[in-house]
Formats: C-alpha cells, structure tokens, sequence
C-alpha cells in the first residue's frame, strides 16, 4: 500500500495561486460580468484566538484561553472531531488555510488570501462563511454557540468588513437559543458590510417552532435575508449507517436542508411572514425537484394537515433562492430540467464554496449550454444584487460575456 506521505510528495499542497491558476484566464474573459460569490470560507480556526478573545462571557473566554494555553485541540470550546477531518483527502487536495503564501504585516492574512481568490475568479463581492463552526448547532451547550457565533461577528464586524469593502457577511446566529437570535438582529441589521443573517443548518431544532416567531419578525421587518447554510455531521445516528466520507458528504448536506424546508412549508412561515427571503446555502440543487414533487404530492392527499397553505408547497420553493454549489452536472438534462423547476434564472445565485475541495468556478455557470446568456449573468450576479442591493457597474450591466464551451455530458 502507498505510504500517504509519498502520496502528498506527488501531489503537493498548493499555494492559493497555483490553485486559481486556470481561474484566472477565464476570469479574463468574465471582466465585464459582475460576479458574486454567494459561499466563501474562512478557516476561523487559523485565527481562532482572535475570535476567542471577542468573547463576552469572562467565564467561557477564560475557558477558550485555557484551552490555548495548553496547545488543546480541537481550539478551544468546539465540538468538531480530531482525526475525522477527510475533506482535503489526506494531504492531497488543499482544502482551508493551506497557503504557504507571504502576506504583508500590514495585511491580515485572511484579507490577503480571499482577495487573491476573489481576484482569480473576476469575484466583485464574496460572502464569508465559517468553516468548523458550521458543527456548532451541535454543540451540547447552547450558551457556548451564542458566545463563539456572536464573537466570530465581531471578528468579522472589526478585523474583516471595514478592511476590505468587497468582503460582504451574513451574520452567523446561536439559533440554539432563539433570544439571544433576535438580539444579534437587532445588533448587527445594520452594521456596514453585513448583508443578511445565517443558521447552520446541522442542528436538531425544529424551525417551526413559535420560540422563532420573534427571530423572522425581526428580520422581516430589518428586509435582510435569511440563508440556512448546510454541513455536514458523521456523529448523526442516520449517517453513522454508512462506511465511507463520500457516502456521508453526499447525503448529509442535502439532509438537514430537506428537513428544515419542510418544515418551513408545510407550517405555512412563507404565509406569515410572506417578505422574508430564503436562500438554502450549499447542499446543490438535485434534492430539490425530488422535494417539490414530493411535498405537492402529499399536500395534494392532506392538505388539511397543513392548513395555512394557500398554494402548493412547490410554488413557495420556487420563491426561495438557492446557491449553485455543489452543482451536479453528470446529467445535464437532469440539470436542466432542475434550474426549470426552481426558476434558476431569478433564484439562483452562484457560489464557489471556495477554498474546500469541491469548490466551483463561474464556469460552472457559463459552460451550462442550456443557459441563454442573460440567465448566466443573473446567476453569477445580478439575482445577487437584487437580493442584496449591491450597486452593479454600468459596464457590467450592459455587456454579455461571450459564450463557453459545454460541460461535457
């Protein structure tokens, strides 16, 4: 058997640059196309004790300090899984903060690294999302995710957004404790840079519940945009029935979206909070004709059991907004007939996913051959301007990129 370290001798780790390599020359021919990245990462944990000391509970910022100061890993106060970590298939594709790259001391390094991404990929605004923190819903004690997620908004707020204008953010919320939700609203609607608000979506709290009602009046009433980012969770009794990391991620990101969406309908939230926009964040789109059809066809049976309901709960998903990442391509007509089904030229919205390993080019987007060119530049991002109210450059509203060769089939 191959030794792994002469595995990553073959193929080492690349830095960020040799990475967007081929990035960059089709982002030459996308410079008057605007683009927004609905789904980039950063490795929170590379700059954890920045984020630890935001902390503003003297007990569990004390905890997180400990934890540090003893070399504890995991970083102190998370709950992810040492030795469970199979994204960059061991060593051999880069995945996170793996960029030997020299950054200037006068430039925070997460700064330099998205802007060297962004920059490859003719990116005009990128989102940032976290990356282990998207296991916190899963954390055992709720007081712990409202600390660490209000924390890492700050660390956004003060080191990130107002370094970098192009770095936009959708503030993570401990939606393991609804109040203190509603007080992160309320806190952060209407800091520069933050975009919308965000919920892991690995967790096992029902989003129908009424201890929630107050979060989306709330962010109805801010007009900013809900995102119910997906992860995945090998501890989940459901996925501990399968053998393999490529079993588990491809089922694991769709699960926990399928489940809060149906809740979502089937109790009738876009009913009473009709202005509240959804976006469903990196678990692809093949779930989701599966889950309309599926859901119409139930509803059409029993609908009484979902009375506030005035349409078919299909319609209600056609409203929402979905990111394109992972987007499957194997069976372009099953691709095809998915971006049909969710009205892909209005709702959906490109995202990279970057720096994981799966991450997707804009020209997952305009190697679509079915695509007519208007719907590639909503997708890549216009719908993310009317979503967001980003300012889009003359230039880039008036000019059609040319087309792309087609994903083969």
């Amino acid at each position: 058997m191959t030794d792994v370290r002469e595995l990553q001798k073959i193929t080492p780790r690349s830095d960020t640059r040799d990475v967007l390599a081929h990035a960059a020359k089709d982002a030459q021919k996308l410079a008057d196309t605007f683009i927004v990245d609905i789904d980039a990462h950063v490795t929170e944990t590379a700059f954890w004790s920045e984020i630890t000391d935001r902390i503003d509970n003297d007990y569990l910022r004390h905890a997180a300090k400990s934890f540090r100061e003893r070399g504890g890993s995991p970083p102190g106060l998370l709950n992810i899984q040492p030795g469970m970590l199979y994204q960059d298939m061991f060593g051999r594709i880069p995945h996170g903060q793996q960029s030997d790259a020299i950054i200037g001391e006068d430039t925070h390094r997460q700064i330099e690294l998205t802007r060297r991404a962004m920059d490859s990929m003719g990116i005009d605004y990128t989102v940032a999302f976290p990356t282990p923190m998207l296991l916190l819903g899963m954390h055992p004690q709720a007081e712990v995710e409202v600390a660490l997620g209000r924390a890492f908004n700050r660390w956004l707020i003060e080191e990130l957004l107002p370094r970098e204008p192009r770095i936009k953010a959708m503030m993570y919320l401990p939606f393991n404790d609804p109040d203190a939700c509603v007080d992160v609203v309320e806190e952060f609607a209407d800091a520069p840079g933050v975009i919308g608000f965000t919920v892991v979506s690995t967790r096992y709290k029902p989003v129908h519940h009424n201890s929630y009602m107050r979060l989306y009046a709330a962010l109805q009433a801010a007009g900013r945009p809900l995102a119910f980012h997906s992860g995945f969770h090998w501890g989940d009794e459901s996925m501990k029935q399968v053998n393999r990391f490529i079993s588990m991620h491809a089922i694991s990101f769709c699960y926990f979206n399928m489940i809060h969406l149906t809740n979502w309908i089937i109790n009738g939230i876009p009913e009473r909070f009709p202005s509240l926009k959804i976006i469903w964040v990196e678990s692809g789109l093949a779930w989701v004709p599966f889950l309309m059809q599926r859901l119409d066809s139930e509803y059409m049976m029993r609908s009484s059991e979902a009375p506030l309901l005035r349409r078919r709960p299909s319609e209600y998903i056609r409203d929402m907004f979905f990111t394109s990442q992972p987007l499957e391509t194997s069976n372009l007509k099953l691709t095809q007939a998915t971006m049909e089904a969710i009205n892909a030229e209005s709702q959906l919205l490109f995202a990279s996913d970057w720096p994981h390993w799966d991450f997707d080019l804009p020209r997952s987007i305009t190697s679509l051959p079915f695509l007519s060119e208007q719907a590639k530049r909503n997708i890549l991002g216009l719908n993310a301007a009317r979503l967001f109210g980003f300012e889009v450059p003359p230039h880039k509203l008036a000019t059609v990129p040319a087309p792309e060769p087609a994903l083969a089939k």
